[in-house]
């Protein structure tokens, strides 16, 4: 199959097949394969509108599957629909080569799997080319944690009575006290909380609804919250966290709280919102032992996703081991 290449300044051709692609060259305009392009849009609405996904994802999808067109174009393809495994593990083995992450080229084969779902079933194509390629498997990165002692510090307590503190320490404990993830905070309404009965309703990913319990100091935080917010909030708004101009928070305004709120406790650690979240989880699996719980409390569709928190807990205990059992480090010798 012929590539087309064109010249760098150092002379070096570019090209998918030989180790820089035109689709990475500034300026690049070359168009994807015939029609490519208006399926990735139809897939990105169906994602969008049909599916519920969030608009992260969609914009996650429409880029891997836009980096997908660029590579099928250089490769001269006549009919994006006769594409087959080979060219999708030449794709793979491209971007390998140019030390993408492994992380990042399953995200980008996962996008082309469920893309040509979709479009088999639309009736678009009879394949799905990306179903017998592998991705290289990428290291497992354990997420970080706060443990108990810096997580009560970082919740715990008032800043004073102002609404905005009221406000931040009920989103903390709120998130801490029932691992919702960042979408989820900002999305709930006053409604969604059930303070006598101690229970939240979370839309999750898939715009999939469930209960969580909350704890007891998350529900007077946010009891004491719910008269400055009254004050706060514009007409109409039902927004449980608002801004200071009485409109629902944004997810970057959040993070940016959480960050001042650990940088003012002493916390020598970035703090993000899915950091609470990962901690709720690690420390209800210490405690409980119950994986399938935490899987439901998180809203995990596979439990496969959850198990991540299980290396965490071995994790802490291999390291109490390491502190407490006379033999479970080799002593070192005296100098």
């Amino acid at each position: 199959m012929t590539v087309r290449s064109r010249s760098t300044g150092y002379g070096t051709p570019r090209g998918p097949t030989g180790g820089v692609s035109v689709c990475d060259e500034p300026g690049f305009a070359g168009e994807p394969a015939a029609g490519f392009n208006d399926w990735i849009e139809r897939f990105c609405r169906h994602s969008s509108d049909e599916r519920g996904l969030s608009a992260h994802t969609v914009r996650a999808y429409r880029r891997d599957l836009a980096a997908f067109a660029r590579f099928i174009d250089a490769e001269r393809i006549p009919d994006w629909k006769m594409l087959d495994a080979g060219v999708v593990r030449r794709y793979v083995v491209w971007r390998h080569r140019r030390s993408v992450g492994g992380r990042s080229i399953q995200r980008g084969l996962s996008a082309l799997r469920t893309f040509f779902d979709y479009c088999v079933r639309e009736g678009a194509t009879d394949r799905n080319p990306a179903r017998a390629v592998n991705a290289p498997k990428a290291p497992r990165r354990l997420p970080n944690v706060l443990d108990t002692d810096r997580a009560g510090a970082l919740v715990g307590g008032l800043d004073g009575d102002e609404p905005l503190s009221l406000r931040d320490r009920a989103m903390l404990e709120l998130t801490y006290s029932s691992g919702l993830r960042l979408s989820e905070l900002c999305s709930l309404a006053v409604s969604d909380v059930d303070l006598e009965g101690g229970l939240v309703r979370v839309i999750g990913k898939g715009r999939k609804a469930r209960i969580v319990p909350v704890g007891r100091h998350a529900r007077e935080a946010v009891r004491a919250w719910l008269p400055a917010r009254a004050e706060l909030a514009g007409p109409g708004e039902s927004a449980l966290f608002v801004s200071r101009r009485g409109r629902r928070i944004s997810p970057r305004a959040v993070q940016s709280r959480f960050a001042k709120r650990a940088f003012e406790r002493g916390i020598d650690v970035h703090v993000h919102p899915h950091m609470l979240r990962h901690s709720f989880a690690t420390h209800l699996l210490e405690s409980s032992g119950d994986l399938r719980a935490v899987q439901e409390l998180l809203g995990h569709a596979d439990i496969g996703t959850t198990q991540v928190y299980t290396h965490l807990n071995f994790q802490h205990l291999a390291q109490a081991y390491d502190r407490a059992h006379p033999r479970a480090r080799k002593k070192q010798p005296k100098t």
